[in-house]
């Protein structure tokens, strides 16, 4: 995801920065990802100034701030950091920090990672303490307006249209095979557990028969409205933002909803961590904290469909 906003004709991002990236990716097999969430100012995507700020130097830019969920910062080569200047009027922006992690530059990662699930992704805190970066690792400032939708250019709105509806698809396609792990699981279960006092398997029976239909149905519909966003995006009309959205509401609630569903014909067996079911309904959980949250999602399509 991150490559492709860079290598898009619009990208803010100076081309020799993003040459490097790329340069490192094909030779090295370097990750990139964004670090943008903060202890005060949590998710950018409700509003306000980043705690994490970059001074101006005579030879480049020093970044001081604290960054939560850092997915895959033990191995990640390239850091995208979302930051403040400090100047009169401040800008915010991106600043590209180069990796791995290492004290002795500044950059230090606390291994707080203790989530419900997804805990192999590595997304611990790291801390910015006065980091060096050269001026032309200031890749996109803007001011604060103009990283709105108010603000923003045509071309900064295609942009984030499009970034927004592959990170759905992508996010969805995510969590809806977790929930076809699960689904997987249950349908084995099923058909080889025969309780003595039912003297045949419980797929035999017409409820659980009937639950493995909707489970069926649920991961149906993901499979349609994901298809159906990729062939758009690839036809080069993305989903505008509010529907990307409700695409993530929808195939994300399914995906749980599926996952609940094989856990109520599993009973204690599907939450015994014995069994691969629990992880997988820890990680499914997982799909309601990522940006745009359900609340958003409703809030703005229920606006636009009273406007």
């Amino acid at each position: 995801m991150q490559h492709r906003a860079m290598a898009r004709d619009d990208t803010h991002w100076p081309p020799a920065a993003t040459q490097r990236v790329f340069d490192s990716a094909v030779s090295e097999g370097a990750l990139i990802n964004a670090l943008r969430v903060e202890p005060e100012l949590g998710s950018p995507s409700r509003g306000g100034l980043p705690g994490t700020v970059a001074t101006r130097t005579a030879d480049g830019w020093r970044l001081h701030g604290r960054k939560l969920y850092c997915t895959g910062i033990p191995a990640l080569r390239w850091l995208a950091v979302w930051a403040r200047t400090d100047e009169p009027q401040p800008r915010v922006g991106v600043f590209l920090v180069p990796g791995p992690a290492d004290p002795a530059r500044g950059i230090r990662v606390v291994e707080n990672w203790n989530h419900l699930g997804l805990r192999a992704s590595g997304s611990h805190e790291t801390v910015l303490d006065d980091v060096w970066i050269p001026p032309e690792y200031a890749v996109d400032l803007r001011l604060p307006e103009q990283w709105t939708p108010a603000g923003a250019s045509q071309a900064d709105i295609d942009a984030n249209a499009d970034q927004q509806a592959w990170m759905v698809v992508l996010l969805g396609s995510l969590y809806d095979a977790v929930a076809r792990a699960g689904f997987d699981w249950i349908r084995d279960f099923v058909q080889t557990r025969a309780p003595a006092s039912l003297g045949a398997p419980l797929a035999t029976l017409p409820r659980v028969q009937q639950t493995i239909g909707e489970i069926a149905a649920l991961l149906q519909a993901n499979r349609a409205l994901l298809d159906d966003a990729t062939s758009r995006i690839d036809a080069g009309h993305p989903p505008t933002p509010g529907d990307s959205g409700l695409l993530k509401f929808t195939v994300t609630g399914n995906a749980i909803r599926a996952v609940e569903l094989a856990l109520q014909l599993a009973g204690n067996h599907g939450l015994s961590r014995n069994n691969p079911l629990e992880r997988h309904y820890r990680d499914v959980l997982c799909g309601r904290v990522h940006t745009p949250q359900d609340d958003a999602i409703l809030i703005a399509a229920g606006r636009h469909a009273l406007a």
